[in-house]
């Protein structure tokens, strides 16, 4: 139910018993009989009173033959010292109220392809990506917790790599610095682009992010290093954890993507699965939730690159693996990877059927150049689209932790020309802001583009958007603060 809102229920109906009128000279004769009784009454009880008072007739020459007290002496009661006895009321327990919320908000890929590299050159080697995101940048902001998945490396240009784009991503630093100018805390760094600049790329990566002062999960720098975090958002723990396909069915070794190999003392470095073993991914999953319980985790978000590209619906592998996740208690999926939105669902699990998981299968692309036109086997301006999935975990007195609200806020990139150079604007697609077109600085024909990408994202997640609602509706109201 939405913030404020209360349900009112109907009074309570007290029933009175109905009253018979009486005739009212009956009533005069029955008061006169009673008065008539009264006077009587109150003669004969005071001829009794008069006799017994009378003292006993005494005996010549001795003492009263009866030392006994009287009738009226033995009656009379010394006044009571108790305390008058006090009104009880039962024992209730105190209601139940919000003591916390957490709120999270994530996007889909930063992919950057070179035509998104070269336009964020400043001079001197510096690049700003900043201005990408001016116009989300304010509902980036309002999160608790900002995460984006970063699917490039920032391998830097001393270990023998240039900046490029696909099929081996390097990008400058400068793109981290500019995710946290606009909100972002967390990154995603296990993706299938992960190793594209080998160990070089992906130790360096690591370091980038740290230094930037923004936190990472899907990859560690070291065996030591947990594979998850859990994060205390007003005093609600969140466990968090990132996955990514892997693409060599040997064991012993690791590839992403089709590449080289990770080395042998590496690959446990990253959280990988293989898309067919969704055995082997339930129990290193389980084994990382069982950590972030023993961690104090309150609640579980599972961040994953899964599926197939360009596909706006899911498949039954990332199915399977979704209801695996919800089964070991996840509460909500986010994940990425095919480049376009695919759909929200609200899965039940097979061992509780009272534990719900929130899944939003791909959150699409938060900046590419993969446009219409550009993509010979895409069809569809699809590429164009993501999406600002926001979740918020709302925490209760008696320690009950649940997911209190969803939130899905659909964004295209208008990709244009100003002053003579490119620009990606990354929109906030608003129902609540009335003039688009000036709000987001569009053109008649880019406004049209925008209204299509609304129109594009909610007949993808728009009825799974509502089902979750309405679930999270019908939970049992609570007390504020």
């Amino acid at each position: 139910m939405a913030e404020n809102e209360k349900r009112s229920y109907p009074p309570r109906r007290r029933h009175r018993a109905k009253r018979r009128k009486l005739n009212p000279g009956f009533f005069v004769f029955w008061v006169v009989v009673a008065l008539l009784v009264g006077l009587i009454v109150a003669a004969f009880g005071g001829l009794i009173r008069s006799c017994m008072e009378q003292p006993p007739e005494e005996t010549s020459g001795g003492p009263s033959q009866s030392t006994r007290p009287t009738h009226s002496q033995s009656q009379q009661v010394a006044p009571s010292t108790a305390a008058p006895m006090e009104e009880t009321t039962v024992p209730t327990e105190p209601p139940v109220v919000l003591t916390g919320m957490a709120t999270i908000s994530a996007t889909g890929d930063v992919l950057m392809h070179m035509p998104c590299v070269r336009p964020g050159l400043v001079g001197n080697g510096v690049y700003d990506f900043t201005p990408y995101f001016s116009h989300v940048q304010s509902y980036i902001e309002r999160a608790d917790v900002a995460i984006a998945n970063l699917e490039t490396t920032l391998a830097g240009l001393d270990n023998g790599y240039e900046y490029s784009g696909y099929p081996n991503f390097n990008c400058p630093d400068g793109i981290v610095d500019s995710l946290k100018d606009v909100g972002f805390d967390l990154i995603l760094t296990a993706n299938n682009h992960t190793y594209d600049t080998g160990s070089a790329g992906f130790f360096r990566t690591q370091q980038v992010i740290g230094e930037a002062g923004l936190e990472h999960i899907g990859t560690k720098p070291s065996d030591d290093v947990p594979d998850y975090i859990v994060k205390e958002i007003d005093g609600i723990r969140v466990g968090m954890v990132c996955y990514t396909y892997e693409t060599n069915a040997d064991p012993d070794k690791v590839s992403l993507n089709g590449g080289s190999p990770l080395k042998a003392d590496e690959k446990g470095l990253i959280n990988v699965f293989l898309k067919d073993d969704v055995a082997g991914f339930t129990r290193d999953l389980g084994e990382d939730i069982e950590d972030m319980r023993a961690d104090g985790a309150e609640a579980i978000v599972l961040y994953i690159h899964w599926g197939e590209e360009y596909q706006l619906k899911q498949n039954k592998q990332q199915e399977a693996m979704a209801q695996a996740a919800c089964d070991l208690g996840v509460d909500v999926i986010v994940g990425g990877h095919p480049h376009v939105i695919q759909p929200i669902d609200l899965l039940t699990s097979q061992e509780d059927p009272e534990h719900k998981t929130v899944c939003l299968y791909s959150t699409g692309n938060a900046v590419s150049n993969q446009r219409l036109g550009n993509i010979s086997y895409v069809k569809t301006a699809h590429t164009e689209d993501g999406i600002l999935f926001s979740f918020s975990f709302a925490k209760y007195s008696d320690g009950t932790v649940r997911v209190e609200d969803v939130e899905a806020l659909p964004l295209w990139v208008d990709m244009h020309s100003r002053t003579g150079k490119t620009v990606y604007d990354i929109l906030p697609l608003d129902k609540n802001i009335q003039d688009w077109k000036t709000a987001l600085e569009l053109t008649s024909g880019a406004l049209a583009k925008a209204e299509d990408s609304y129109d594009r994202t909610m007949a993808i997640v728009g009825e799974g958007l509502e089902e979750v609602r309405a679930y999270l509706d019908s939970l049992p109201d609570v007390a504020e603060q």
